[in-house]
């Protein structure tokens, strides 16, 4: 078998370097914009909506040691450590970890600035594992999703949600992808059989956020009951739920 060569190995880590750099400044410039979004009335909306569906597939307990994998700037960390968990933040951009820090002041919640590809945590070190609208981010969700069942515990769940492509919202997102919106234009849309191919291991699937982005508050409420109600796998939110045997 011929080995590679330093020279190769060291270009390759230079290409991983740089990609890495690249997704860090990407995310650099949002905090402040992204929280902004969920405190509007539609945003605050599919924030309560798919941190419901979020707190249903984690159910996280008093006690449980939880890695929140791409938390951003804790939007739907809170929730995770009110219920008495302790959570360990990962993310790659830097600003985005210190807004999360200012939020989360008080709680047991402790930054790392990581890549989801190369978890700097032993095998097994979690109870649990989420991550939140990271993975569109990541092309190789099989790796990412590998990783985080690698560093949780026998008998532990792994939840990732990410953007679901059979959603009437990737419509827009594409338009605005092609209109020059940063985070859009690297995106990656996977659909709930996409995702479920991630890992051989069997789960539960659910989307939510099956209203779209202009109608009424009420009106949005019961168009996502209804959704709910049927079961539809064409919410713009789809969301996994492992557990590690």
């Amino acid at each position: 078998m011929r080995l590679p060569s330093l020279t190769s190995a060291k270009t390759n880590d230079k290409l991983l370097s740089m990609r890495r750099k690249e997704k860090t400044q990407l995310f650099d410039e949002w905090p402040e914009a992204y929280d902004k979004w969920f405190t509007t009335s539609i945003g605050s909306l599919i924030r309560k909506v798919e941190a419901e569906l979020m707190l249903d597939l984690l159910r996280p307990a008093q006690g449980e040691i939880i890695l929140d994998a791409g938390c951003g700037t804790g939007i739907f960390t809170l929730e995770t450590l009110s219920a008495g968990s302790r959570v360990i933040g990962l993310d790659l951009s830097f600003p985005m970890l210190v807004q999360a820090g200012r939020k989360l002041e008080g709680y047991p919640f402790l930054r790392v600035s990581g890549d989801m590809l190369h978890l700097p945590f032993p095998r097994g070190a979690f109870d649990k594992v989420v991550s939140v609208t990271a993975l569109e981010f990541i092309e190789n969700g099989k790796e990412a999703v590998g990783e985080l069942f690698r560093v949780t515990k026998r008998g532990g769940c792994i939840v990732v949600a990410t953007l679901n492509s059979l959603s009437p919202w990737v419509l827009r997102r594409a338009v605005e992808a092609k209109e020059g919106h940063s985070l859009f234009a690297k995106a990656i849309f996977r659909s709930p059989d996409e995702l479920r191919s991630l890992t051989s291991a069997d789960g539960v699937v659910r989307t939510a956020v099956h209203f779209q982005k202009g109608e009424e508050p009420e009106k949005a409420v019961a168009i996502e009951d209804e959704g709910k109600r049927r079961g539809l796998d064409t919410g713009a939110f789809v969301a996994a739920r492992w557990e590690k045997k």
